[in-house]
């Protein structure tokens, strides 16, 4: 079986990790958190690594979280769910903390966790061809875990629409929002995340790593307060998955109807 996340070092320093499970449009799983998170983790410590790259195989950033993943989570209890949804607040606080700079290449669409993932990076270049949606509610769930990194990149106005509404919106609308820098087209897309990565390697590896603890600090997002974040946010998934609505939701969502309360 192929590795759910490819990771490719270059003599620069930077790395490039590629979300590798294309057969289910790179939604991610238990498995692929926890893998994705340690290699985060180990890039930190690894002093050859520069800058980080963030994108998905084939056509598709990422779809969010797998339908099997999702099915499974339906059976478990709130205990059980709280620790499942503290694993994925891990991955994107370590993410969104990482003194290192970071990129997401976005090669395609990305709905619910992929937009989280998008928000943690600090410069986000997306394919004009990509497209953005927070779904979560039409499964009749939250997107908790994410939630403190999505409404830092939109503004709490904009999170009030899409969390909500849980409408798609094309790469130049995700610009003009402020979750992606810059929507280009397809062809365009390598030459734009090259030019970043020559821009960020000009910094001193210190420099970054103390710019972005000064973002965080004046921002008075550190990282203490990323914990205590994160275990909130993970006990309020918990607690609406288990709920009859987020069985409901998940329960349309996975037998292909419509959820009780559309009708």
């Amino acid at each position: 079986m192929a590795e759910s996340v490819l990771q490719n070092l270059d003599a620069d320093g930077v790395l490039t990790l590629t979300l590798n499970r294309p057969e289910v449009r790179n939604a991610f799983d238990d498995t692929q958190i926890a893998l994705l998170t340690g290699i985060v983790l180990k890039a930190e410590r690894n002093q050859a690594v520069r800058v980080i790259v963030l994108t998905g195989s084939g056509d598709t950033f990422c779809a969010g979280g797998d339908i099997g993943w999702m099915k499974k989570t339906s059976g478990l209890d709130k205990g059980q769910n709280y620790e499942d949804a503290l694993r994925l607040a891990e991955l994107m606080s370590v993410l969104n903390a990482i003194g290192k700079p970071t990129i997401a290449r976005v090669n395609g669409p990305a709905f619910g966790g992929g937009v989280g993932l998008i928000a943690c990076c600090d410069i986000a270049i997306a394919s004009e061809a990509a497209a953005f949606a927070l779904s979560e509610v039409r499964l009749g769930l939250v997107p908790a875990v994410i939630s403190p990194y999505v409404i830092a990149a939109l503004g709490v106005r904009q999170s009030r629409r899409y969390m909500l509404t849980g409408e798609r919106f094309d790469a130049a609308r995700a610009a003009h929002l402020g979750l992606i820098h810059e929507a280009v087209s397809a062809d365009a897309l390598d030459d734009h995340v090259a030019h970043i990565v020559a821009m960020l390697l000009k910094g001193g590896p210190m420099a970054l790593r103390e710019s972005k603890e000064l973002i965080a600090l004046v921002s008075h997002t550190d990282r203490s307060s990323n914990q205590t974040i994160s275990r909130r946010t993970a006990e309020i998934i918990a607690q609406i998955r288990v709920s009859p609505e987020g069985q409901e939701g998940l329960g349309a969502f996975l037998e292909k109807r419509k959820p009780s309360w559309e009708h």
